[in-house]
Order: C-alpha cells, then sequence, then structure tokens
C-alpha cells in the first residue's frame, strides 16, 4: 500500500530535492526502514546511536504524532500522509519568537514541541469575561492556546476592577469582550480572539459551542451554569467548571460519559436561597486561584496528560487554606447524561430556574429565533 511520506527542507539534499516520496509500508517502523535504506544517511537524521528516533524529531500519521498513537507500531493503509518534522529545525514549526516565549513547555516533559502544538492548535471557548473568566484566559494565552472564543454580555464597571484582571480602570464603560481581546493580544500576540458579545441563552448555545475544543464555565447564574452543562453534553463537548461565592471556591470537568452538574445537582435551589457575588460579597483573589486551576484542568486536557478532576469535585476553602476533594458519580437517573433521559434539547432556563428573565435578554431573545 502506498504512503505519501513529507520530507523536511534540511533532509531533502538525501532524496535527490524530493519534498514527497511514495513508500509501500504497513507500519511506521517499516515506513523509516524504508526510508534510510533507500536514501543513505536518512538513517543518521533520524535515529541516535541505539537506533531510537532522535528527540528533536517527531514523525506524524496524517494529523496524529506516532507518540500518539501507537508510535512506530503505527499501523498505515493506502492513501495516508506521513509527516516528518524535526521539532525545532530551522523554524520549520516554531518561529524563533515562539520558540522563545514557549521555551519552558518546549523543555518539559510531558508538554515538548508535540504538545506546544497541541495548544496552539486548540480552540478553548471561556463563558464570561470576569472573575473566572479573567486568569483562565491569561493563562491559557500565555500557554499559547491558538483560539480562545469569549461570550459576555457585560460592560466593564469600576466594581469588576477588584477581581477581573483582564480588564483596568481605562476600560470601564467597554464591553468586556473587548476589553478582553485587548488584554490577551498584549500578553500574546499570537492568540487568535473570538470576541461573542452576547448573553448566552437557549438561541445560541448550540451554534457557539460547536465552533470549540472545550468549554471552560465562568458564569455566576444558575440559568446559565444548568445551559452550558446541557449543551456541553448534548454536544460531546468536555466542560471544565468553576464556581466562587465569598471565601470559597470549586473547580471540576464534566466529561461526556463520565456524569454532568445536574448529577450533582438536579435541581437549582430556590430563587434569592443562595445569593449571587454582587449580593454576598467574593474575597477578590479567591477568583484568581480558582481560575488558574480551571485553566490548568483546560491544559492537561488538551495535552492528554496527568489526573484530570473528571468524577470528581475540588473545593477549596480560602479562610483555612484547605482543599478537599470529593468524589462524583453519573447518575443513572440524570435527566440529561441518565440510562434513560428525559431531555434531549435545550429547554427556557430562566423557567426552570424560576429566575427573571434579565432585560437584555429578552431583547436577545426577540432578535433571534431559539435554535433547540
Amino acid at each position: 500500500m502506498s504512503v505519501t511520506v513529507y520530507i523536511p527542507t534540511p533532509f531533502r539534499a538525501l532524496t535527490g530535492g524530493q519534498a514527497r516520496v511514495e513508500i509501500d509500508a504497513n507500519n511506521v517502523g517499516g515506513l523509516l526502514s524504508d526510508l534510510e535504506t533507500r536514501y543513505p544517511g536518512m538513517r543518521d537524521r533520524l535515529r541516535d546511536d541505539a537506533g531510537s528516533l532522535h528527540k528533536f524529531i517527531n514523525v506524524y500519521v496524517n494529523s496524529d504524532e506516532i507518540s500518539d498513537l501507537e508510535g512506530e507500531a503505527t499501523s498505515l493503509k493506502g492513501g495516508d500522509d506521513v509527516s516528518i518534522i524535526p521539532a525545532v529545525a530551522g523554524g520549520d514549526i516554531f518561529t524563533p519568537g515562539q520558540i522563545q516565549r514557549y521555551s519552558r513547555h518546549l523543555l518539559l516533559d510531558g508538554v515538548g514541541p508535540a504538545g506546544q502544538r497541541k495548544l496552539m492548535a486548540a480552540r478553548v471557548l471561556l463563558i464570561g469575561a470576569g472573575g473566572l473568566g479573567s486568569p483562565a484566559a491569561l493563562y491559557l494565552a500565555a500557554a499559547g492556546v491558538g483560539t480562545m472564543g469569549i461570550v459576555d454580555f457585560d460592560t466593564v464597571d469600576f466594581s469588576n476592577l477588584q477581581r477581573q484582571i483582564l480588564h483596568f480602570t481605562d476600560d470601564v464603560g467597554k464591553l468586556k469582550v473587548e476589553s478582553a481581546a485587548e488584554t490577551i493580544h498584549a500578553m500574546n500576540p499570537n492568540i487568535r480572539v473570538e470576541a461573542h458579545n452576547a448573553i448566552l441563552d437557549s438561541s445560541n448555545a448550540f451554534e457557539l459551542f460547536e465552533k470549540y475544543d472545550y468549554v471552560l464555565n465562568g458564569v455566576d447564574n444558575f440559568p446559565a451554569r444548568y445551559l452550558a452543562n446541557d449543551a456541553a453534553y448534548l454536544l460531546g463537548k468536555t466542560l471544565i467548571d468553576g464556581g466562587i461565592n465569598q471565601f470559597e471556591g470549586q473547580v471540576t470537568v464534566y466529561k461526556p460519559g463520565h456524569g454532568c452538574y445536574r448529577c450533582l445537582f438536579p435541581a437549582p435551589p430556590p430563587p434569592g436561597s443562595v445569593p449571587s457575588c454582587a449580593e454576598a460579597g467574593v474575597l477578590g483573589v479567591l477568583p484568581g486561584i480558582v481560575g488558574s486551576m480551571q485553566a490548568l484542568e483546560t491544559i492537561k486536557q488538551i495535552l492528554g496528560i496527568g489526573e484530570p478532576l473528571i468524577g470528581r469535585l475540588l473545593l477549596f476553602d480560602a479562610l483555612s487554606m484547605e482543599f478537599r476533594t470529593l468524589k462524583l458519580r453519573r447518575d443513572k437517573h440524570c435527566p440529561v447524561c441518565g440510562d434513560n433521559p428525559t431531555i434531549t434539547e435545550l429547554i427556557d432556563y430562566h423557567e426552570f430556574c424560576g429566575a427573571p428573565i434579565p432585560h437584555e435578554l429578552a431583547e436577545q431573545r426577540d432578535r433571534v429565533p431559539a435554535r433547540h
């Protein structure tokens, strides 16, 4: 079976200048062996004295690096594309500026060039450019997450500046999505920011979520929290969830097949029984801690490393400086992710939560028909 092999520029002197060659092979190891035999000198470019691939060489099958597959045992089929990529050779993969910016990642086991490319290719949607979204956005930008969507409808207020570090005094009165984009680009101009100046609602949740790989939830009201959970589950998206109130915070990761927010809280509390941050207050540094943990969990998901908070709820008490981890389980009777789900489309979440519909949302609903 014929497989096309991409030859990087520094190696083309060995292939007579050819950028692509055709090789018949059943797996990556056989392909490399054929390549080394056919083009003398290629083995030294690819392997060390022990016969292992050099650490600065990456091999891709189509769009997947072989270390994420089965290494050299990765099987091949006719029509596959195999790419040999020197990790940082001559700027083929990273620009000099990117090498400098991400140098500590490139050196780190568990990230390295392959992991950094995953980060740069990732698309993350942040719900809210407030207390939790601010630190999460900054650390995701610093890490090099290539595309960030931010959905928020609010403008920057003086009361936000105590904790929402995406915004500064001169930003008061600006749309939060605009202020957030400016700050993110100041942190890392390589990041693509997609600003969605809207209230998350049943009419737009699917359309927004579909565009991204991961959803990071930083909302502070129950209708949006249940909506984010349902939309993420129904679309098969991983939801990195966080919450704060006064001096306490919590973080977890909801991955389809491993439970959801409704497994933990099947129904919202009565309206007014749980005060919001605007009503009860919040310690300014608390969302910085919780939002940073959400960014960490998002990066772990992108890289596929560590032990994510799937099936676990991390609780943080800032006053006692205590962390507790509780086990979460999928509820087989859950109306969304259970064995016999009764919620298979988005609903009216303000009605479900018994909460009044904000004036801005009523106007948005008048403009856009709901999508189910």
